[in-house]
C-alpha cells in the first residue's frame, strides 16, 4: 500500500514521536470501512443467543431506528449527507436481521433450550454503538476513494476478501458497495467536521526531507510532528494522506485533505487558489553538487549553459524556477524526490536547484555532495496550506503563532537535520 522508498533514503531521526506514523491510502480507508462492517454482521451471533435467552424479538423497529437515526445526526455534524448513510445504516439492520432470523429457526429446529455464557443485549449495544461511530469515522476518511470509478475492481476485490463474516453473500456484498458509492458529503466548517470526527486530515508528499519523508513504510519529518502537534491542540487525531506537488493544490479543491505541510512554500500561485498560514521558515533556493565540481557550478550563469546537466523533480516550486531561469542547461525530470541525490552522487546528473533546508540535509547523509553557493538564489518562506476557511486559518495561526515565538519549530527542524 505504501510506494517503496529509495535505498538511499534513510528514515529521518528526530524526537521518536513519529516512528509509527503511516499514509493512510485511499484503499486503506475504504479497506478499513469494509473491515468495520464486517465487525458489526459477526457480532450478531452473540446478539441473536442474546435475545433467544430472553425470549426478545429478532426484530426490534425502535432500537434500529434510533440507531439509522443517530448514525444520520452524527453523520451530518461530520459533513457526510444524512439520506444516504441511513441507507447504509438500514441495509445493516436488514442484514443484521436476517442473519439473527436465521439462527433462530436453526436453533429452533435443533431444540436448543438456552444460550448460556453469553453476552446480554446491554452489553453488546455500547459495543455496537462504537461500531457506529467508528463506521461514520470511516465513512468521511474513505468518499473520495468511493466515489473513483476507477477503483471499483479493487474495491469488489477488496469486499470479496474481507466480508467474510456469517450472514455476508454475493449480494449482500453487491448492496453493500452500492450503498458506500452512494456516500457524499456536505459543504461544512472545516473546524466543525475536526470535531465532530476527531480527525484532522494532512496532505503531505512524503518526499521532501527534512519536513515529511516516507521510508521503509513510515513517515517522519519535522512537518509531521508540527502536524500531530496541531491535531492534538484540536482535540484529533492526525491522518496522513498522500498526494504530489503537482496535485496538491487539486486535492485541496476537491477535499482529499483539510491541510498541507510538507515544506510547502508560499508562492503567488498558490495564493490565488488557497490559504496559508502564519509563515514558519524562511530560505530559499540554492545549489547542490558532486564536490568535485563545486567552483564550475556556483551560480545560476555557470550551470545554464551547454553540457551541464540539471535534474529537478516536477510539480514544484523547483521545477518552476528552472522553466523560468535556466534555458541553456540540458534539464531532466526525475520523478522522486526521494531518491533524486543518487543521481547526482553516481554522476548520471551534474546538479539541482533546491530549497537551502533540503540541500543542506541532503549534504549531510551524502558526503560526495556540497552546497556550491553558501548564499540562496531565491527568498522563500514555508507555511501550511489551507483552504479559504476564516476560521480554520484563525485557529491554526492562534496555535501556531507561539509556536514560532518561542523558536520551537526552529529547534525541531534542527533536531532532524543534526541527526
Amino acid at each position: 500500500m505504501h510506494a517503496p522508498p529509495g535505498t538511499d533514503s534513510p528514515a529521518l531521526g528526530g524526537t521518536g514521536a513519529n516512528e509509527t506514523v503511516h499514509f493512510t491510502t485511499a484503499q486503506d480507508s475504504v479497506a478499513r470501512l469494509l473491515t468495520l462492517a464486517d465487525d458489526r454482521l459477526a457480532l450478531m451471533p452473540q446478539v441473536a443467543a442474546a435475545k433467544w435467552r430472553t425470549h426478545a424479538p429478532v426484530f426490534d423497529p425502535g432500537r434500529e431506528q434510533a440507531v439509522i437515526r443517530r448514525a444520520r445526526q452524527l453523520g451530518e455534524a461530520m459533513g457526510l449527507e444524512p439520506q444516504p448513510l441511513g441507507s447504509l445504516f438500514a441495509l445493516q439492520a436488514r442484514l443484521a436481521r436476517q442473519v439473527q432470523t436465521n439462527l433462530h429457526a436453526r436453533w429452533q429446529a435443533q431444540g436448543v433450550a438456552d444460550r448460556a455464557g453469553v453476552p446480554t443485549l446491554q452489553q453488546l449495544r455500547p459495543r455496537l454503538d462504537t461500531l457506529t461511530v467508528q463506521m461514520l469515522r470511516a465513512v468521511y476518511l474513505a468518499v473520495p476513494a468511493l466515489q473513483q470509478d476507477a477503483s471499483v475492481a479493487q474495491q469488489v476485490s477488496l469486499a470479496q476478501r474481507l466480508l467474510h463474516a456469517d450472514g455476508w453473500t454475493e449480494q449482500g456484498r453487491q448492496e453493500l458497495l452500492q450503498q458506500l458509492h452512494s456516500q457524499r458529503r456536505l459543504a461544512r466548517p472545516a473546524l466543525q467536521r475536526i470535531a465532530a470526527t476527531g480527525l484532522l486530515r494532512v496532505g503531505t508528499t512524503g518526499d521532501y526531507a527534512p519536513f515529511s519523508l516516507e521510508a521503509n513504510g513510515l513517515l517522519a519529518g519535522s512537518d509531521i510532528q508540527l502536524a500531530q502537534q496541531l491535531a492534538r491542540s484540536l482535540h484529533a487525531e492526525a491522518v496522513f494522506v498522500p498526494t504530489s506537488w503537482a496535485r496538491l493544490l487539486d486535492d485541496l479543491h476537491q477535499d482529499a485533505f483539510d491541510m498541507a505541510i510538507g515544506g510547502i512554500s508560499v508562492t503567488a500561485a498558490r495564493r490565488a487558489q488557497a490559504a496559508f498560514s502564519l509563515p514558519y521558515l524562511q530560505g530559499g533556493k540554492t545549489l547542490i553538487a558532486r564536490c568535485a565540481d563545486a567552483a564550475r557550478l556556483r551560480d545560476l550563469a555557470q550551470i545554464d549553459r551547454p553540457g551541464v546537466r540539471l535534474i529537478v523533480n516536477p510539480g514544484g516550486t523547483n521545477q518552476q524556477y528552472v522553466q523560468e531561469n535556466v534555458h541553456r542547461a540540458h534539464v531532466a525530470l526525475f520523478p522522486d524526490n526521494r531518491t533524486i541525490f543518487g543521481e547526482i552522487e553516481s554522476g548520471r546528473a551534474d546538479v539541482m536547484i533546491t530549497d537551502d533546508v533540503e540541500a543542506d540535509w541532503q549534504t549531510r547523509r551524502h558526503p560526495s555532495l556540497c552546497r556550491t553557493n553558501a548564499q540562496t538564489l531565491t527568498h522563500s518562506r514555508k507555511a501550511i496550506l489551507l483552504p479559504r476557511d476564516t476560521a480554520f486559518v484563525a485557529a491554526v495561526n492562534a496555535w501556531l503563532r507561539p509556536q514560532i515565538a518561542s523558536g520551537q519549530i526552529g529547534s525541531e527542524l534542527r533536531s532532524y537535520l543534526e541527526h
